[in-house]
């Protein structure tokens, strides 16, 4: 089997002088660099957890992941399939169930990929690819919980 190696730094810059002395003495802020990239990735944790809205936060960076794994595969398979794609966007949303002791884990992402097409008789046929784009995501095959697809109408 062949294989891929993925190497990420994740860099904590939210030490507020005292480090992790206490609980709110500290901010969530960190970086998300990768060797060769443009910029790094601002992250933070989500407010209810005294993060900062404007950064990226893990859960939004994991159903991201999966909505441009989804869209990468279904953009190939349309190409493959002789459907010129013209414009995509997906509105994507992730369900985070919290346990009492704190804990959590997603229990489902939807995506909701709205899709436009240079020929609008292939709607159907494109529509179909979805599925497809679904069974070959990296991503998807790779979590525990449900990853559902609801494309609107192209």
């Amino acid at each position: 089997m062949k294989q891929h190696e993925f190497a990420i730094s994740t860099v904590w810059t939210g030490n507020a002088g005292t480090g992790t002395s206490a609980y709110g003495a500290y901010r969530r802020d960190h970086l998300i660099e990768g060797a060769g990239k443009r910029a790094p990735i601002e992250g933070s944790s989500v407010p209810q957890f005294r993060g900062d809205a404007s950064r990226y936060n893990p859960e939004e960076l994991l159903v991201a992941s999966l909505s441009a794994c989804h869209m990468l595969w279904y953009l190939h398979l349309c190409a493959d399939a002789g459907i010129a794609v013209t414009a995509y966007r997906d509105e994507a949303s992730g369900t985070l169930a919290l346990s009492p002791g704190g804990s959590g884990q997603f229990t489902r992402v939807v995506l909701r990929p709205h899709v436009t097409l240079a020929d609008a008789s292939q709607a159907p046929e494109a529509r179909a690819l979805h599925r497809a784009a679904h069974e070959k995501c990296f991503i998807a095959a790779s979590v525990n919980f449900p990853v559902d697809c609801e494309p609107a109408a192209p």
